[in-house]
């Protein structure tokens, strides 16, 4: 099924920005903003709590089960700091966020984060473990890298993201009811 709306999934290590971001999009875009942290608590989603790293361990099968026939439809921005379960015929583009050490570190000890759930947040940043996993399971060329680390950059990003959209529904809507349909809109510039 040819969608009309694109599937954007803003992804990258917690505390980047992703749901700023997707909240920004999904205000500017009129796309939704699918929060997977929400999904699965809303849900039942989950396997189990982790006391340790205090976050709930998903069951990933379920949450595509669960999200399936929306996200089929198009139209979403999906906010997590996971990607690659998410199947490719889902997705157009994957936004990857970064920041620096120091702005992810000041960011997860205002929230609050276990000394643990710290660490790994910023050693999964600093070795680029979701932009990798992006990279392994996504076509280049849906794939950006963008720094999120003042309002100004994020701002630009928005702007660069919106107009991503703008170009998708343009090309998508020029190839409504032909084999093209859904084609892979070029990729945003970072």
């Amino acid at each position: 099924m040819a969608r009309n709306q694109p599937n954007i999934i803003m992804t990258g290590t917690p505390g980047v920005g992703k749901t700023s971001h997707a909240e920004l999009l999904a205000q500017s875009t009129g796309l939704k903003h699918l929060s997977i942290n929400q999904i699965v608590q809303e849900r039942g989603c989950h396997e189990r709590w982790d006391d340790a790293l205090q976050t709930w361990i998903v069951d990933e099968d379920k949450l595509l089960d669960v999200i399936e026939d929306e996200v089929r439809v198009g139209g979403y921005i999906i906010d997590w700091h996971a990607c690659d379960l998410f199947p490719r015929n889902w997705i157009d583009l994957v936004v990857v966020l970064r920041t620096d050490s120091t702005n992810l570190y000041d960011r997860l000890k205002a929230r609050g984060y276990p000394e643990a759930k710290l660490q790994e947040n910023l050693d999964s940043e600093i070795m680029e473990v979701v932009a990798e996993e992006a990279r392994e399971a996504y076509d280049e060329e849906c794939v950006v890298e963008l720094w999120s680390r003042t309002a100004e950059e994020m701002e630009g990003n928005v702007e660069r993201i919106e107009q991503w959209v703008q170009n998708w529904r343009t090309d998508n809507q020029e190839h409504q009811g032909s084999d093209s349909a859904n084609e892979k809109t070029s990729p945003i510039s970072g």
